[in-house]
């Protein structure tokens, strides 16, 4: 994980919405936010409200929708859903 990644996951929203605000600010390029399953719709509303309530100048970059296999807890592989935002001032 670089240092302008920000990984969403069971956190209230405004945890990481702070974090990237912060990442923004001290970041010389783009911030990604990255989510897998359940996660993806928070990644979303994160940025959104980055874009809308906090960082008003900010950009939305590039984003990356994807699949990875990883372990089921029942044994065997399972598919899950990936995105990544990017995000610049």
């Amino acid at each position: 994980m670089s240092d302008n990644e920000v990984l969403v996951g069971k956190k209230p929203l405004m945890s990481y919405v702070l974090a990237v605000i912060t990442q923004l600010a001290e970041a010389k390029g783009d911030v990604v936010i990255k989510a897998r399953g359940r996660s993806i719709s928070s990644a979303v509303d994160i940025v959104q409200i980055v874009k809308n309530k906090f960082a008003k100048d900010s950009k939305i970059g590039e984003v990356k929708l994807g699949t990875q296999e990883v372990e089921a807890k029942e044994g065997g592989k399972i598919n899950v859903s990936t995105i990544e935002i990017s995000i610049r001032k």
